[in-house]
């Protein structure tokens, strides 16, 4: 069942890649106390992705701290290395711009219901592209992309929301 607006985010733990190597961060710590705006990819370095989405939020990223976000996330089924290198090739520091969030094995994905196989393009199980506004650990506004587009999670659109 896929999460809803007003669901609590499930328990989970997810990877970022620090200097000192992958490290472990909780839904907890992430969402705790704090407004988040998180959003998931189907790839690092994918077309889409690495064009339009990532650079919308780095750009996005003051106006959505003035509008209360404390944190802005990406999230993807890639590995903690891959979300390194994808965060080093975007000259991203994990701190002020954008947290890389790695679900290596897709466990948060498929909790929240957002999987998607995407076999058929050698990619295995990902997650759907989607947008999230999450509250003290509560789902406040959800975007759920439609297959192939890109509209309703973009930066652009969330801070509409704001």
């Amino acid at each position: 069942m896929t999460i809803q607006i007003g669901d609590r985010i499930p328990d989970a733990t997810l990877t970022t890649m620090t200097a000192d190597g992958p490290k472990p961060v909780t839904t907890a710590e992430l969402f705790g106390g704090k407004t988040v705006a998180l959003f998931a990819v189907p790839g690092a370095f994918t077309p889409t992705c690495s064009a339009r989405h990532l650079p919308g939020y780095v750009d996005n990223r003051a106006d959505l701290a003035a509008k209360g976000v404390d944190t802005v996330a990406c999230l993807s089924v890639n590995d903690a290395f891959v979300m390194g290198a994808w965060a080093k090739a975007n000259d991203l520091n994990g701190v002020d711009d954008v947290v890389m969030l790695a679900d290596g094995n897709g466990d948060f994905t498929r909790s929240v219901g957002l999987s998607l196989d995407a076999k058929g393009f050698g990619m295995g199980e990902r997650s759907q592209r989607y947008s999230m506004l999450v509250k003290d650990g509560v789902v406040d506004q959800l975007n759920i992309e439609q297959g192939g587009e890109f509209k309703v999670s973009s930066a652009e659109h969330l801070l509409a929301q704001l």
